[in-house]
């Protein structure tokens, strides 16, 4: 287990979680006021809010910097990397918040941490979640082995911030945008606790490294994090895994499957902004301290190497984004881009360090059921970590959304992109979707009625109103935009249901008129006729259902809604398509 080997603490400045030798995390206004007293004591640290929760609480933003780099534009002028550390977006689970404050306090206050700063400028987010948090209790995690309390997964009106990346539904999401887009890291560390089988490491972690992802950024977090951080934290006492996602966490022969967070998640969204992104995800049934130390160890070692070359990770970042703006160029072979993925039959042999196990008959459940025991068990097992692109798109020109929708231009508007308003109707070419064989859930997901479709690409000439909004493709969000308005993109504003009004038919016939009117259609068209005949005999669904056989009908006249089913955004391919 990892071992602390900073020299002790003076106790005026021993963290709540070290004062009761980790059983206890500090609440709200516990975790306020330590924040208060570090700005207070040292002139490295300033605390701030970045906006305010669903329940009107400051979300608090603590900023650490060497030599007066305490804003955007000074932290890039003195070549400094901007790193955002996020803790408890799922407050029940604290253990980046009290490592946090930990290495704050030793890099300011005990000096035991020097250098850390000297090329970095640290953004640490200590609560996230702050009204989760204190709907605190010892039953909030079932499967967590502390701290005594702790708080709830979602806010209190029951959302998952870390699914909200993308959509960006909550006050604490609009407010955390706000930051980023203020800042712009170079570098995103997410802090969480990770559930699943036992096993003997207290640590692991992940980051995306699929085809969406930009090659030097992927470079860089392979050399550095794989390559110096992984190590070193091992190095400190840790026992450290990539993250582990179990094809049956009964049976480890079966293997381990990598994760691809798609941009609902936080690290899986940070990537479209061509950024660095590194998920820490504790062991849940590892105690509390060696949690929070082994989160503790990671951090600092990861400031560590980025302060000791910061260079390395602004290059690769600045690569990223120019990347982005070449592939804008119309000419340019790299406008196919990627947006949806999925793990291939490939594997490579993983050294797991498990635990003794074995399986029996449960007579509670009914199923097989695991039981762990405390002997180490070294296997190994296949690992399944290689994508393939599913999905890919062509970049257009720009997006032209229609002016009327304008909660999608809100949340467009909200990630930062740049809108252009249209000043008069614009009639254009463009590119767009029909959907069929849409389908919906049984019940909502984050709050939320989530269509399932086929999305088939159409061209037309459309006419947008004024106040319409083009969304260019010509600087470093384009993935951003593109997710967001490419309808089969895995969270695009369609998938989370900000277009559901579409697919809702208005306007209906009366089953008398539509009797003649099907009979005067057959009559004036016998390929027609014949169509409807053949559907009756290969489809005894249809042939069963009077509505759907007057509704065949309607469908095909004149009288059927066009715009049902359309989506209203555009895609102009060309400067030449007015």
């Amino acid at each position: 287990m990892p071992h602390n080997p900073q020299p002790a603490t003076p106790p005026e400045w021993q963290t709540h979680a070290e004062k009761t030798k980790y059983r206890e995390t500090p609440n709200y206004d516990e975790t306020i006021a330590y924040a208060r007293r570090l700005d207070a004591a040292s002139p490295l640290i300033k605390y701030t809010s970045f906006g305010h929760s669903g329940e009107g609480r400051e979300l608090p933003l603590l900023v650490a910097s060497e030599g007066d780099t305490f804003t955007p534009e000074a932290a890039r002028k003195a070549g400094k990397a901007v790193v955002l550390i996020q803790a408890c977006i799922h407050s029940g689970e604290p253990d980046g918040k009290d490592a946090g404050f930990a290495l704050l306090r030793d890099i300011a206050i005990t000096k035991t941490q020097p250098g850390l700063l000297e090329n970095v400028v640290v953004l640490f987010i200590p609560i996230y979640n702050t009204d989760g948090h204190e709907r605190s209790s010892p039953y909030n995690r079932i499967n967590q082995n502390g701290p005594a309390d702790m708080g709830w997964r979602a806010t209190t009106t029951n959302q998952n911030l870390n699914r909200d990346y993308m959509k960006a539904d909550t006050p604490e999401t609009r407010a955390w945008l706000a930051l980023w887009n203020k800042w712009n890291p170079d570098l995103f560390i997410d802090c969480h606790v990770t559930d699943g089988a036992d096993y003997r490491y207290n640590i692991t972690y992940q980051f995306e490294h699929h085809d969406g992802i930009a090659p030097s950024v992927l470079a860089w977090q392979r050399k550095v994090i794989d390559g110096k951080v992984f190590p070193a934290t091992e190095g400190a006492g840790n026992v450290v895994s990539w993250y582990l996602e179990f094809a049956d966490n009964r049976d480890f022969g079966k293997g381990i499957r990598d994760f691809n967070g798609s941009p609902r998640f936080s690290t899986g969204y940070v990537p479209l902004r061509n950024r660095a992104a590194i998920l820490i995800e504790t062991h849940m049934i590892k105690d509390y301290r060696s949690r929070v130390i082994g989160t503790y160890d990671l951090l600092r070692f990861t400031l560590a190497e980025v302060s000791r070359d910061p260079q390395s990770l602004l290059d690769a970042v600045r690569a990223a984004d120019e990347q982005t703006l070449r592939q804008s160029r119309p000419d340019d072979a790299g406008r196919k881009l990627p947006i949806d993925f999925e793990l291939t039959d490939k594997t490579i042999p993983y050294h797991l360090k498990a635990l003794e196990n074995r399986t029996e008959p449960s007579d509670v459940s009914g199923d097989t059921r695991v039981v762990f025991g405390t002997k180490p068990l070294d296997v190994t097992v296949p690992m399944y970590n290689t994508f393939r692109v599913t999905r890919e798109v062509t970049r257009p020109l720009y997006y032209i959304v229609p002016s009327q929708w304008k909660e999608v231009i809100a949340v467009l508007s909200t990630h930062g992109l740049r809108l252009q308003s249209t000043s008069e109707v614009t009639t254009i070419d463009i590119e767009s979707y029909r959907f069929s064989e849409v389908k919906w859930p049984a019940g909502p997901f984050e709050g939320r009625f989530m269509p399932k479709f086929k999305a088939e690409l159409i061209s037309e000439r459309r006419t947008f109103p004024p106040g319409s909004m083009i969304v260019p493709l010509d600087d470093n969000l384009a993935k951003v935009a593109i997710n967001l308005l490419e309808p089969e993109a895995p969270d695009s504003l369609v998938v989370w249901g900000f277009f559901n009004a579409i697919f809702e038919q208005k306007e209906y016939g009366e089953s008398y008129v539509l009797e003649n009117l099907a009979r005067e259609m057959m009559s004036a068209n016998p390929a027609l006729r014949a169509e409807f005949l053949q559907r009756l005999e290969s489809d005894p669904e249809f042939a069963s259902s009077p509505s759907s056989r007057l509704q065949f009908f309607y469908q095909r006249s004149p009288y059927w809604d066009p715009h049902m089913n359309l989506y209203p955004v555009g895609r102009v391919m060309s400067e030449n398509s007015r």
